[in-house]
């Protein structure tokens, strides 16, 4: 480990997130379990907060460029597409280096983008990765007490906030088609984790933040994927309030118990590829698939096989290949990164509202995953050009905002700044405000 200046600990922000999380309305029955922190303040996890690229507060600018709003800019080592989370006056991502024989954790001071510390990765040997995927796609996760990586044949370690490591757990050699991805999931005192692979069981499985021990294992009856796991809440048809894990996945859309891991239902239609993590609203689970395949609606909550049963709706082709959806209030919203084509849907009844081009038509053209706040939705394309659009039920492009760098991974927004990781660098965006 290197290191260059402590972190102050943000453990206060769990103690505020009773009061900064909005309680559920009380007719809701299913819903994305928020994380355990203060949504204004952090962004600990894949996608934030909310788990589905919510953004709370305000000050946000709309509008940058190479020169414009840019509140600092700093090289980052290595490569890799994991997003940047946030929490008190750092911010964290993962890196590869060697052709992924090396990957690392880093730790930067939000203020400043100073690097404050970098810690390795036990050893291991690299698995084979697609190019575009490399070996640091899995965003980590925080709880402002640590910080938890994934890193395929590197293992799953634990870092405290000033870049120690407090456990690592190790998985042998994965024979994961196409390199490892699945972001780590942290609910309660649970660690969860997702891999997929061939020539070995694929699984779901618990472990023990404070120790890593592992809790309870799930062999999956898949070989392909690499979405991320996700936590949401359900009141069932009995009226019975529970926790689900839920994994979009080859084939089938499968929920998990987190207390022991046994399967609570699943519902086919899915394709053999499947990356983009689920959204929920409206008392449903959105699951969009494959090379431009289905969307699925799905009412969470049931039991067994409840394809027949608890599909509300489906659309059969324009899905997202890579990028997670985005719900903003009654509309979905969706690109099909294998044409550059935004889609919007009626959430609730699965009609088109509109569909238009983004830019240039591009196979593969779109990564990032969306985020949106004060009626707009922004979506991101490899090249660096973020769309911005008007919410609602029109198509109305306001801007197109370019930083002219190669940009995958997704961004984090937290006390007004914009933090965008791209190839080779790590962008604060801001006002003079922010």
């Amino acid at each position: 480990m290197t290191s260059k200046t402590p972190i102050r600990l943000f453990v206060a922000a769990l103690l505020l997130t009773a009061l900064a999380v909005d309680p559920a309305p009380a007719s809701e029955r299913a819903r994305m379990t928020p994380a355990a922190a203060d949504p204004a303040e952090t962004w600990p996890r894949w996608r934030g907060p909310s788990g589905q690229g919510e953004v709370v507060g305000a000050g946000y600018v709309d509008r940058w460029g190479p020169e414009e709003n840019v509140r600092w800019k700093v090289p980052v080592p290595g490569s890799g597409n994991s997003s940047p989370i946030v929490w008190g006056d750092a911010l964290f991502l993962t890196t590869a280096e060697a052709a992924g024989a090396k990957r690392s954790v880093l730790a930067f001071d939000r203020a400043t983008g100073e690097r404050l510390w970098t810690t390795a990765a036990p050893d291991a040997n690299p698995e084979r990765a697609y190019p575009k995927n490399g070996h640091a796609s899995s965003t980590p996760t925080t709880d402002g007490e640590r910080v938890y990586a994934y890193f395929g044949n590197h293992g799953l370690l634990a870092l405290d906030m000033d870049g120690k490591i407090v456990w690592h757990k190790s998985f042998g050699e994965l024979n994961a088609f196409h390199g490892t991805a699945s972001s780590p999931l942290l609910l309660g005192d649970r660690l969860i984790v997702v891999q997929e692979q061939q020539r070995s069981p694929s699984f779901i499985a618990a472990f023990d933040r404070r120790t890593g021990e592992e809790l309870w294992r799930t062999e999956r009856d898949t070989q392909v994927g690499w979405s991320s796991p996700a936590a949401i809440s359900v009141t069932t048809d009995d009226g019975d309030e529970r926790d689900e894990i839920v994994v979009n996945s080859q084939h089938h859309v499968i929920a998990y118990a987190p207390e022991d891991g046994r399967e609570l239902w699943r519902a086919s239609g899915t394709t053999f590829e499947v990356i983009p993590s689920p959204v929920v609203g409206h008392d449903l689970l959105f699951s969009t698939s494959g090379r431009a395949g289905p969307t699925l609606a799905i009412r969470p909550g049931g039991n067994g096989d409840v394809t027949d049963s608890r599909i509300v709706w489906t659309a059969a082709k324009g899905s997202p290949f890579v990028v997670a959806p985005m719900l903003v209030g009654d509309y979905l919203y969706m690109v099909n990164d294998m044409a550059s084509v935004i889609t919007v849907y009626d959430a609730q009844a699965g009609e088109v509202v509109w569909q238009e081009r983004l830019g240039e038509r591009m196979r593969e053209g779109f990564s990032a995953a969306p985020v949106a706040f004060d009626g707009k939705v922004f979506f991101t394309n490899d090249n660096g050009e973020t769309f911005v659009i008007k919410e609602g039920p029109d198509f109305e492009l306001l801007h197109v905002n370019r930083l002219g760098e190669r940009t995958i991974a997704s961004p984090a927004l937290v006390g007004g700044v914009w933090y965008i990781r791209t190839d080779g660098h790590l962008w604060a965006l801001a006002g003079e405000t922010g």
